[in-house]
């Protein structure tokens, strides 16, 4: 076989799955032990034959697919993979890219810088800022922070870059007790363990409290780093960025905001008042494979600073040639040297979507899960335990009468119906069934019979408790 033989196969094969995504049960068909078997068949002596090594890839891998492309997926806040992203995403493995540099791959840099471009426009953030394009969010977060540290530090009179952080003076990070996971790994990486975190109160919706930060920022009385939050994990909300911006303005503290999925909104008019003051904020994580739909992976780092960027990311070496005429040098920017070309599919996706497409993805999957809430919480013993304001439905289902949890086994009662992928979480000393809509968006048909399906398992789950 040839070479276009075998891109032709892989093709034929990733077609028909996402042509049939939807009509198949959005769960693995395997479990750990099957698929090990599959996959592990030894390493062979000699060379095998393409066309059977792709086509044992594709049946075993298949087999323990979650359909995150589909209509039934529900159970984390994660992207469909636009069809015109995954075609471009195909390109930028056909072409082989590295993105290192602008000499390595001029296409590529020159992609990522107008695509970043186009994102700073669409997301209202102020026309300076640089970026860097990522993984996902977590290490946007890291280069932020990475940004942040070093300029706090800098302000100080110490160079972080070349005196190390041995001695340093300290920086208090404040962060909401509500805050993502990935934040508090990004700044383990940092150097700032969990005992050097200020944790601000949040309210019942998981929103940082601006009262509670102004007295601690206020008692610390020195240079700090502080860090909102826009989308949160169970319910959407999103931090007061206006109140809390004016607060690290006051007290010349660095205000990073972890936007992965929430930033988005500010792409979309009915919704950007979630958003109001991010312009405030130094830098901001935001996830591409996410609402934007990108394939995996795909994240954004942005720096209003780009001085304080380029201090704390830049990579440079005699070898990695640059001259003037050259165009953006992504290097300056991120984390990874040999890196994959993501600006090909981000651009392609924005230039299909366009505004209007985003905002539509944004509301159509906010009026989802607004819809679906309104049809559950009108049921005895389902209790929303939130505002629905963006794309998140968290929900406990509980026996009216004794009070006594059933979440789990509705959960498994969905499970095992097999026409809808959802999760259970763990939020608040609380066992919820948590709903994120970031995929494709619903139709209103879809939503109402999804939420008679909810209704049809708690019904189950009452009689059959009753009866035990």
């Amino acid at each position: 076989m040839t070479e276009q033989d075998y891109l032709q196969l892989a093709a034929q094969r990733g077609m028909a799955y996402r042509q049939t995504v939807n009509e198949q049960n959005p769960y693995p068909r395997a479990n750990t032990e099957e698929l090990r078997a599959l996959f592990d068949t030894g390493l062979p002596e000699h060379p095998r034959p393409g066309n059977e090594v792709l086509t044992q890839l594709a049946d075993a891998a298949e087999a323990g697919l979650v359909a995150a492309s589909g209509d039934a997926f529900y159970g984390w806040v994660m992207g469909a993979s636009d069809p015109v992203g995954t075609a471009a995403d195909w390109l930028t493995s056909a072409w082989g890219q590295n993105s290192a540099i602008y000499q390595t791959a001029p296409s590529a840099a020159i992609a990522e810088e107008i695509a970043g471009k186009y994102l700073i426009d669409l997301l209202c953030l102020p026309a300076q800022s640089s970026f860097a394009f990522t993984t996902g969010a977590t290490v946007a977060s890291f280069i932020g922070l990475a940004a942040a540290r070093s300029e706090i530090l800098h302000r100080q009179g110490w160079d972080l870059e070349k005196q190390g952080m041995f001695g340093a003076p300290e920086i208090p990070v404040l962060l909401s007790k509500e805050a993502h996971s990935a934040i508090s790994v990004a700044l383990r990486y940092l150097g700032f363990g969990s005992n050097c975190l200020h944790r601000i109160k949040a309210d019942a919706d998981g929103r940082m409290r601006p009262d509670d930060l102004a007295e601690k920022l206020a008692k610390l009385n020195c240079p700090s780093i502080v860090i909102a939050q826009s989308g949160h994990i169970n319910t959407g909300a999103c931090d007061n960025l206006d109140e809390i911006g004016d607060l690290t303005l006051k007290h010349a503290a660095w205000l990073h905001v972890d936007g992965a999925f929430g930033l988005w909104a500010s792409a979309s008019p009915t919704h950007a008042h979630l958003c109001a003051g991010v312009e405030k904020a130094d830098s901001w994580a935001v996830d591409g494979h996410k609402w934007l739909q990108v394939p995996f992976d795909s994240g954004f780092a942005f720096v209003k600073n780009k001085d304080a960027h380029c201090r704390a990311m830049a990579m440079t070496a005699g070898y990695l040639n640059e001259t003037p005429e050259d165009g953006r040098n992504p290097t300056y920017y991120s984390l990874e040297l040999s890196r994959r070309a993501r600006g090909f599919s981000v651009w392609a996706v924005l230039q299909s979507l366009g505004r209007a497409g985003v905002r539509e993805i944004v509301d159509g999957n906010c009026n989802n899960a607004t819809r679906l809430a309104k049809i559950l919480v009108a049921v005895p013993g389902i209790r929303l335990l939130h505002n629905v304001v963006l794309n998140q439905v968290s929900l406990v289902f509980e026996d009216p009468d004794s009070g006594v949890a059933r979440t789990v086994a509705v959960v498994e009662a969905l499970q095992k119906d097999g026409r809808w992928f959802v999760k259970e979480a763990q939020w608040r000393d609380e066992t919820i069934m948590r709903l994120s809509f970031s995929s494709t968006t619903k139709t209103d048909a879809q939503i109402d019979e999804f939420g008679a399906a909810i209704l049809a398992c708690w019904e189950e789950v009452m009689l059959w408790t009753g009866r035990s």
